[in-house]
């Protein structure tokens, strides 16, 4: 039998069993056969000693294709089905695996769960000892679980006090230096869209400034969109659309997962995150649908819906970014359905013109199983956000197409002196759940950024 102590194996094993009996006996492959077992994807069956003792599993990974360098399987997270179906326990992977990296990442982002607000000791742990880069598999599985955590809090936990006090822990682990700027204060500081989003809630709105790094070091500057709660405002949406909107802050989450990432690495980055937080909420002062608001950039905004109100906020925040010159500025945020539509919740659309940071990010993202689509910054739609009696409207009421390339256009209004500018429409939700990526708050797009950030300032 098993003793306690030992790890219990898993053996990944292909759909052409030619390789099984590198791994396991013959009766051990009989019995596989005669429960079923054929190595498909997602297929997971304890295995026995030959005595009746359980001690091991056989995990199918399906088929490789031709073009995958990865692990057997046509995912490079695929373990991650078998982690998320698994008992407590220590693990070590064995079998077909080609990339033992992508293989322990995959099995770490599988075994997550949210169990905040429930009793639970589901204890999962992974084997490193064999494991070549468990460092860099450990860096990117917590940044993933930071995001994946505050997207999952509650509302009324993590409204605009409960962030500010998440990122507060945050800037103090990872030693950075922080300021905040709250309620009236962003008026006086000149960031009257993100006031004006915020200033119906009970909780004051609020931008939080994060740095870290040498100021010699070239600057990146990200920023995430910080919704903590989306009622739609006067705009208000309908009940099964307000259902998730507590992970409309999903992109101010992943930004801080990939700020963990990139300082635990010691990126040679001087590093600055702007985190416009608020929630949307409804009062007699909650701004309207027809108001025109001042920004920080100096344009009037003619409001067209007030359940539009993420690009605002990143606007001001944006301008703020740019104001430096810095190398690179990437944004991530809960923006547009209209992105979902199109690309679905699992593949975020990327949108850049700077052609080589999209290669890098699209390569980056199909290595780590963290996959973007190129979406166009199309110019003859931006004559669409033309408005009447302002400088320009947040949204195209008279042009309901292409609405995640629109809303892009508009926050590309608010930069123009960065070197490179990249902005992520992600969805920070898993539905149903897939390899690597359990149901509920997730993240998107931080092993691809972290990647080529990686590739051009590593030590």
């Amino acid at each position: 039998m098993k003793k306690k102590s030992e790890n219990i194996k898993i053996f990944c094993l292909g759909d052409k069993n030619n390789n099984w009996g590198k791994y396991l006996k013959n009766k051990q492959i009989d019995y596989l056969k005669a429960t079923g077992f054929s190595g498909a994807k997602g297929e997971l069956v304890p295995l026995s000693d030959g005595k009746g003792d359980f001690y091991a599993y056989a995990f199918g990974t399906g088929h490789k294709e031709n073009n995958s360098p990865l692990i057997t399987g046509n995912s490079p997270l695929i373990v991650g089905l078998a982690s998320a179906k698994l008992n407590s326990g220590k693990y070590q992977l064995l079998g077909e695996i080609e990339n033992p990296t992508l293989a322990s990442l995959g099995f770490e982002l599988g075994a997550y769960s949210f169990d905040e607000y429930k009793k639970s000791n589901k204890k999962i742990e992974l084997d490193y000892s064999k494991i070549y880069a468990a460092s860099e598999v450990k860096r990117l599985a917590k940044a993933a679980f930071i995001a994946r955590d505050l997207i999952n809090a509650p509302p009324n936990i993590l409204g605009p006090n409960g962030f500010e006090e998440e990122v507060q822990k945050f800037a103090k682990q990872n030693k950075m230096q922080i300021k905040t700027i709250a309620g009236d204060e962003l008026l006086k500081q000149n960031f009257p869209m993100i006031h004006a989003v915020g200033r119906a809630s009970s909780q004051a709105p609020r931008l939080l400034d994060l740095t870290w790094g040498q100021k010699n070091h070239p600057k990146v500057t990200l920023v995430g969109k910080g919704v903590t709660f989306d009622s739609g405002g006067l705009d208000i949406k309908h009940a099964a659309g307000m259902m998730l909107m507590k992970k409309d802050m999903g992109g101010a989450a992943n930004v801080l997962g990939l700020a963990h990432a990139i300082i635990d690495a010691k990126l040679k980055v001087n590093l600055r995150v702007l985190l416009p937080i608020v929630e949307n909420a409804i009062s007699s002062n909650a701004f309207r649908p027809g108001d025109i608001l001042p920004s920080r950039l100096g344009l009037n905004v003619e409001i067209g819906n007030t359940d539009a109100e993420g690009r605002l906020i990143l606007a001001d925040a944006l301008a703020l970014a740019d104001e430096e010159s810095p190398e690179i500025i990437i944004d991530m945020a809960t923006l547009t359905g209209a992105a979902r539509i199109a690309l679905g919740p699992d593949l975020p659309p990327l949108y850049c013109d700077d052609d080589e940071l999209v290669q890098e990010m699209l390569k980056a993202g199909k290595y780590w199983g963290d996959e973007l689509w190129h979406m166009p910054l199309y110019q003859p739609y931006d004559e669409k956000l033309n408005s009447k009696i302002a400088d320009i409207n947040h949204i195209t009421p008279s042009f309901p197409f292409a609405g995640s390339i629109t809303a892009a256009l508009f926050l590309k209004r608010f930069v123009s002196r960065a070197k490179s500018y990249a902005h992520l429409d992600i969805f920070a939700w898993s539905p149903s759940g897939s390899a690597g990526r359990p149901q509920g708050g997730t993240d998107h797009g931080i092993r691809a950024i972290y990647q080529v950030l990686k590739d051009r300032y590593g030590v």
